[in-house]
């Protein structure tokens, strides 16, 4: 389906998919917890600071359980709002959820994530794949992969400060 069809109204979805691989000094138990303990997720789970204020934090981490990460970008005002639902978790092993995103109040894009852990010699081997549909001419164009990109950094620092 054309831009120009999604923008006149025609429902429309694109789909895409990405892996990020990251090697951690940490033991494996210490990255599920930054995954799994509401305290811990929000340290790294949000936007910049400054840049971006939460409106709504809720996390209820067990295979049915919900969490919402919904929050106003300075800049803009725009609003993001994650709305993720935990199909599966095999502790310290692998998580999936599928979420939902919205701008505002537009749904642009449903996700499965999929977190796989893996202990090294030297900490973990953390493995993030999404797949997505983006939806109604919203044109992701690699960005929720940077995105996601960045929230791995962040949860990576958030690691170190607790150290």
């Amino acid at each position: 389906m054309s831009k120009a069809a999604a923008q006149k109204g025609a429902p429309s979805a694109v789909h895409g998919s990405f892996t990020i691989v990251r090697e951690l000094p940490h033991a494996p138990g210490r990255v599920y917890a930054a995954w799994s303990e509401p305290k811990a997720k929000a340290a790294w789970f949000s936007g910049p600071s400054g840049q971006w204020t939460p409106l709504e934090r809720e996390m209820d981490f067990r295979v049915g359980g919900r969490e919402r990460a919904k929050g106003r970008w300075t800049a803009s005002g725009v609003v993001t709002d994650f709305q993720a639902h935990y199909l599966d978790i095999v502790p310290l092993r692998r998580i999936v959820y599928a979420y939902n995103m919205h701008l505002d109040d537009k749904k642009i894009s449903v996700s499965l994530a999929t977190i796989e852990l893996e202990a090294t010699a030297t900490g973990t081997r953390m493995k993030v794949t999404e797949q997505g549909a983006f939806l109604d001419g919203y044109d992701d164009a690699g960005s929720r992969e940077h995105g996601t990109g960045g929230l791995m950094d962040a949860l990576a620092k958030s690691l170190e400060r607790a150290t």
